[in-house]
C-alpha cells in the first residue's frame, strides 16, 4: 500500500469522489521546529465531494497537518494547492475567503454572545469591508437563517454559546463555518467532550453535509466506529509522515498499520 494512491473507486458513493480532480494537493510538505521533525514529506491529493479521515497515534502530526493546511504554521518546505491555486504562503483569512474551512479540538466561542450573533459575525468576517458587508446584509440574514437551520439550532437562535450543551457547541461550530460557504471542511476532533447521546445526531449532520451537499470534508476523530462509518478513504499519519492511504477496510486489515497504531497508546 503506498500512501500516495489508492485503488479506484475509493471515493464515496454518489460524490464521484474518484473520478474527481484533487481539490487539494500537498507537495512535500514538511515543518520542522528547533530542529525537530513535526511533519516530513507529506505528499496526498484529496478529491473534490470525498471525505478523508486522519488517523494514528497521539502526536502522528494530525493536527499539525491541519495547521499547515489551514495556514496556521508555516511550512518550512512543500507546497499547499487549493482549486490549483498555491496557497501555501497565504493567511488564514484568506484561505477561508478561497473556500477552507477548519474547527478546532477545543471551542473558542464567546460565552456571552448569543448563537445568532456568532453566525452574524462570521458573515461579516467571510465578507471582509464595511461597504461590501452593506451591500451584502440581506445574504447576511439568508446565511445566517440557513446555518441555523442546517445544523438544527434554529430553536436555540437567542441562546448565549455558555447555555449550550456540548454537542450544540459543535453544531455552532459548524453553522459558523456554513455562513462562510467552504468547499473544503478540516474538522479536529468535533466529537471531543460530546456525551454519547448527542454523538449520532453530531454524526448525522457531518454525513449529510459530506453526502447530501457534497462538500469535501478531512476530518480528525478518535471516535474510530464515527469515522470509518464516515470515511471514503482513511490516512493514516505516524511520526509526522503518511504511513499509509486506502479504503478504511483495507488501512485496518495492513499489518503494517495495525503495528504501528497498536503498538502505541492513542
Amino acid at each position: 500500500m503506498t500512501p500516495t494512491t489508492a485503488p479506484e473507486g475509493a471515493g464515496g458513493a454518489g460524490t464521484g469522489a474518484a473520478a474527481a480532480a484533487p481539490v487539494l494537493r500537498l507537495t512535500g510538505l514538511a515543518w520542522t521546529v528547533g530542529g525537530a521533525t513535526i511533519l516530513d514529506d507529506v505528499t496526498l491529493d484529496v478529491r473534490e465531494g470525498e471525505f478523508l479521515a486522519f488517523i494514528g497515534p497521539n502526536g502522528a502530526g494530525k493536527t499539525s497537518l491541519f495547521n499547515q493546511i489551514s495556514g496556521l504554521n508555516p511550512a518550512t518546505a512543500g507546497r499547499i494547492e487549493l482549486d490549483g491555486t498555491d496557497i501555501t504562503d497565504r493567511a488564514p483569512h484568506a484561505r477561508a475567503r478561497l473556500g477552507l474551512g477548519r474547527t478546532f479540538q477545543t471551542s473558542s466561542l464567546w460565552p456571552a454572545l448569543t448563537v445568532a450573533d456568532h453566525l452574524r459575525l462570521a458573515a461579516q468576517a467571510a465578507t471582509g469591508g464595511s461597504y461590501r458587508i452593506w451591500r451584502r446584509a440581506g445574504r447576511h440574514t439568508e446565511q445566517v437563517a440557513e446555518a441555523l437551520e442546517r445544523t438544527g439550532l434554529a430553536h436555540r437562535a437567542a441562546t448565549p454559546a455558555a447555555s449550550l450543551s456540548h454537542g450544540e457547541k459543535r453544531k455552532l461550530e459548524l453553522a459558523v463555518l456554513l455562513v462562510g460557504e467552504p468547499r473544503v471542511m478540516l474538522l479536529d476532533e468535533p466529537m471531543a467532550g460530546v456525551s454519547a447521546e448527542e454523538v449520532p445526531a453530531l454524526t448525522d449532520l457531518i454525513r449529510s453535509l459530506h453526502r447530501d451537499e457534497g462538500r469535501t470534508v478531512l476530518m480528525v476523530e478518535h471516535h474510530m466506529d464515527v469515522l470509518l462509518g464516515l470515511a471514503d478513504r482513511v490516512a493514516v499519519m505516524h511520526h509526522g509522515t503518511l504511513l499509509a492511504l486506502d479504503t478504511p477496510e483495507a488501512v485496518m486489515a495492513d499489518p503494517i498499520v495495525q503495528q504501528a497504531y497498536l503498538g502505541e497508546a492513542l
